[in-house]
């Protein structure tokens, strides 16, 4: 048992040079012995004891041969230090197993093995022992100093080729091996149903992270016997994002070039020929699931083409062979109803119309996709009241934000209309097929044609030519304020048009048009009772109801109990109306209820 003031002096005598061999078995075994006393441990003096050791470790190390010495030492230092030592020399690749009897391999331990050229295998056979995520951090974090190396500081060496090599090819591997047997995991098909293509299976962020750092092999890397295929698929998907990114940081940087009109490409048009193997991801044609598969095919194929534009060109011929085959199998065009609930629905409509303007040629295929956008719901367009909050904020108000064009931009209620217009830029859309949808347009949806749709001359000209009768205005539902409202005839009719209106079906326009009504001075109780339930008791004003109540439950307990209990409901769930909820509260019909 050591006496706890004397740990100070036993680092000391370990850290002297003059210390003799014959006396580190002693000085080791009190520093590494858990400090007691005579009632037991003592955790204070021990944290003493293991600030001495920590002092003292580089010297003991340095002068300790026998394994069993390095061993009592090795176990009670920390990764950081370990690291530290390891880099410097003093722990070496023949105290790795003494190391690993007591804690897992990690990166830092291989990067700092792998400095002195005679351990470099050593450490490289310790990347198995790494978890996936963290091989790549071994040439990541090769350099732990780079951020705070003085100017006279020696630079870190080079990574040794064959750790890279090693490493590159341990974080190419499990894509490699996915492509070769793409199987689904446990529960794929519900994931599947948030993924729109296949970024989260082919997304290696370890592989891309080790390509990236030697883009003068790919060319080599293209055609490696096993790992080829995974190099194909991270070029087409990362390679020229990356660049793109990389760009961009360039020219954020106050010291940096501005950012080029075109920015230099990163694959060569004999390296995006290399990658073509790999474009229409054909080793996932049998997953499970045909319909799911081939849409987030599809969708993943539009994503190469629009990240390498070259693509279309290059191989038009197997990009139109591919959407083909995608569309028949996944039967992706059939028609299915919306289903409550089902938020995703008019997204994977409109994703299926630019992946195939993008990628067909067949103009049947266009034409469906036509008539699918033409069977979406129209939107609804909505001008909300004046705000006085914004109007006093912003004095520079545009004084186009309230034409129908702009409108149909706030809840991004213009992308069927985008859509179509993209279709009906692909040479192959047959024109007719256009037409039938642009017969069906809202007048919003119009109006963005004229002011703010690219397409072709013959588009443009066929949604100008669109007969609108005289009598219809442009579908905005304009909700106003009460000085507005006070100016009309019949202000109770005007809020009764909002609520009936198609707005109050649209998960983003209704909520605005029951705060309008809710907070006019004009609203009556028969207005409040076709308002969803929880609308009016939680989001907007729940003031406005507690008279209501007051007045219909007056002194009945039986009423206060019936609203208790009815206001435990989920109301997003129950979807039922204020009204409902007051004729819960007494069996007898509404008309007949007395407070």
């Amino acid at each position: 048992m050591v006496n706890a003031r004397t740990y100070p002096l036993w680092r000391d005598l370990a850290m002297r040079e003059e210390l003799p061999k014959e006396a580190l078995k002693t000085v080791i075994g009190a520093l590494c012995a858990p400090a007691t006393t005579p009632h037991g441990f003592d955790a204070q003096a021990d944290r003493w004891r293991e600030e001495a050791l920590k002092d003292a470790l580089p010297a003991l190390l340095a002068r300790t041969s026998a394994k069993r010495l390095r061993g009592q030492l090795l176990v009670h230092a920390d990764e950081k230090t370990l690291t530290a030592l390891a880099a410097d020399g003093t722990v070496t690749a023949a105290d790795v197993p003494a190391i690993l009897r007591h804690r897992r391999a990690w990166a830092g331990l291989i990067s700092a093995l792998a400095r002195h050229p005679g351990q470099v295998e050593a450490a490289i056979e310790l990347l198995p022992r790494l978890p996936d995520h963290e091989v790549e951090q071994v040439v990541r974090n090769w350099d732990p100093d780079r951020y705070t190396r003085t100017k006279a500081a020696a630079p870190a060496p080079p990574v040794p080729p064959e750790l890279f090599d090693a490493v590159l090819e341990a974080c190419l591997s499990p894509l490699a091996a996915y492509l070769l047997h793409p199987e689904p995991e446990e529960r794929w098909e519900a994931v599947s149903a948030f993924s729109k293509d296949w970024s989260l299976e082919l997304g290696d962020r370890a592989g891309w992270a080790m390509l990236a750092r030697c883009p003068q092999r790919w060319p080599q890397l293209t055609a490696h016997p096993t790992l080829g295929a995974a190099v194909q698929h991270l070029l087409l998907d990362q390679a020229e994002t990356q660049a793109l990114e990389d760009a961009r940081l360039r020219a954020a940087d106050p010291d940096g070039e501005e950012l080029p009109a075109d920015p230099a490409l990163a694959l060569s048009e004999d390296l995006l020929l290399a990658c073509l193997p790999a474009l229409c991801l054909s080793e996932l044609a049998d997953l499970p699931n045909p319909q799911v598969t081939a849409r987030r095919t599809l969708h993943h194929l539009a994503s190469r083409v629009h990240n390498n534009p070259r693509l279309a060109e290059l191989a038009a011929d197997q990009l139109h062979a591919a959407a083909d085959t995608l569309v028949t199998r996944g039967q992706l065009l059939t028609w299915s109803d919306k289903q409550e609930g089902d938020h995703e629905f008019d997204g994977r409509v409109l994703r299926l119309a630019d992946d195939l303007a993008l990628l067909s040629a067949n103009p049947d295929h266009l034409a469906g996709a036509c008539a699918q956008l033409g069977r979406l719901d129209q939107p609804a367009v909505v001008s909300p009241t004046p705000s006085q909050t914004l109007v006093r904020v912003i004095d520079n108000a545009d004084p186009d934000q309230d034409r129908p064009a702009r409108l149909l931009e706030r809840h991004y209620d213009h992308r069927r209309v985008q859509a179509l217009s993209t279709l009906a830029a692909n040479p192959y859309t047959p024109h007719t097929a256009v037409a039938d949808v642009l017969n069906g347009l809202h007048p919003a949806e119009l109006a963005w044609i004229a002011e703010k749709a690219e397409g072709p001359d013959w588009f443009l000209a066929a949604a100008a030519a669109v007969p609108v009768p005289e009598d219809e205005d442009d579908g905005v539902v304009r909700l106003l304020d009460d000085d507005e409202l006070g100016k009309h005839p019949d202000p109770a009719a005007v809020l009764q048009s909002w609520l009936g209106s198609p707005a109050t079906g649209e998960i983003l326009s209704r909520s605005e048009v029951y705060r309008a009504v809710v907070k006019s001075r004009y609203r009556t109780l028969e207005h409040l009772r076709q308002i969803p339930a929880d609308e009016v008791l939680a989001r907007h004003e729940p003031e406005v109801a507690l008279q209501i109540l007051l007045d219909h439950c007056g002194r009945s307990t039986t009423r206060w109990e019936a609203l208790a209990a009815a206001m435990t409901f989920d109301y997003d769930e129950e979807k039922i109306t204020f009204g409902q909820l007051l004729d819960s509260l007494d069996p007898t019909p509404a008309g007949a209820q007395t407070s």
